[in-house]
């Protein structure tokens, strides 16, 4: 229904068009009340033939616009444009001119009443025809101009998709690369907490494969999201760091990009934990009906930075590249860092 809609709506548009400019005499016809017998009858007699002339004016706009415009003067240039539209112009006066003899002279059985008006006909038929011409050119580069904005706009949507669904398809590579991580290490300090370690993670995989196919997801399903991955890595470090996770959703809850907060957490427990005195994580979730606000803290060691690996800042270049394309003007991300401590917030302000 909503494609046959817009299909149909330029055609009802240029019914409408038409139907006004030949209803302009009728409009601006005498009042019959206080007009003399022979002033109707000239009135009836011009919009009659100005219905005429104006149903063979319609071909010669579409002659113009659909076929002088787009293949001769965008392909061979105005020079030939405007011959051929001259042709055009000097065979539609004669053939008015000819209409006209034919409708007065014949039509009206009135030769004498026709020829007195024939003098200046062919004048107002050039002038008449001029303006078709001039609004057949407006209205062909119009919209042509809105066609190609249009496709522009679409051109730009599909990439941004496609941008889109890669740096999404990103995140999960990029997510069990540290997850597999975290299992072999613990593989070798807790063997047989690695049981449970691979539970929870093919719970996070379930979410990954079969929750985030849609644009946006509630919040409560990244929050469980988010819950689930911190219970993985209390399983791997249990009493080695001090986690604090706190939310407070509101009671109806926005949506978001999937895996979206995910990368802000790992970042946290990959450059958080270590050789670091008392590690801990702090990490806030605020839902309000005006904004979602999400702050991650953690600690920073001091020894020497090591060299960081080529996978090094996928996460967070990734998820800086999504804000920027979904909440290109309703986001903001800080980075507070300190001596010993970094902090990330990010407010998305809910549309």
């Amino acid at each position: 229904m909503a494609i046959n809609s817009l299909k149909l709506r330029p055609i009802l548009l240029h019914i409408f068009f038409w139907m006004c400019f030949l209803a302009i005499p009728i409009l601006l016809g005498p009042n019959t009340n206080s007009s003399s017998p022979e002033d109707v009858q000239r009135h009836y007699q011009w919009t009659l033939f100005f219905v005429v002339f104006g149903l063979h004016n319609i071909p010669f706009f579409y002659f113009n616009t659909e076929f002088l415009i787009p293949k001769i003067f965008k392909t061979r240039g105005i020079l030939l444009y405007l011959l051929c539209l001259l042709a055009s112009i000097v065979f539609m006066v004669w053939y008015h001119d000819q209409l006209f003899a034919w409708f007065f002279d014949d039509f009206f059985e009135g030769g004498g009443r026709g020829g007195g008006r024939r003098g200046g006909t062919s004048l107002r038929i050039v002038f008449q025809l001029l303006f078709v011409v001039a609004v057949g050119i407006s209205y062909r580069f119009l919209s042509d101009n809105i066609q190609e904005q249009e496709s522009k706009k679409e051109e730009e949507k599909e990439r941004l998709k496609s941008e889109l669904s890669f740096l999404r398809s990103q995140i999960s590579p990029h997510f069990m690369f540290n997850v597999l991580n975290s299992v072999v290490a613990l593989s070798r300090r807790k063997p047989e907490m690695v049981e449970p370690v691979v539970i929870k993670l093919s719970e996070l995989m379930r979410y990954m494969i079969y929750e985030t196919n849609d644009s946006k997801v509630n919040i409560n399903k990244e929050f469980v999201y988010l819950e689930s991955y911190i219970e993985l890595q209390k399983l791997r470090f249990g009493d080695d760091i001090s986690i604090d996770f706190k939310s407070d959703i509101c009671k109806t809850p926005s949506s978001i990009e999937p895996m979206l907060l995910i990368p802000f957490v790992e970042n946290a427990f990959k450059h958080g934990v270590g050789m670091i005195e008392n590690p801990t994580i702090e990490i806030d979730l605020v839902d309000t009906p005006a904004n979602l606000i999400f702050s991650v803290r953690n600690k920073k060691g001091k020894q020497i930075e090591e060299k960081k690996d080529d996978s090094s800042g996928i996460g967070l270049a990734n998820v800086r590249r999504r804000l920027e394309l979904l909440y290109p003007d309703t986001h903001t991300l800080s980075i507070h860092e300190e001596a010993d401590t970094y902090q990330i917030e990010l407010v998305i302000k809910h549309s």
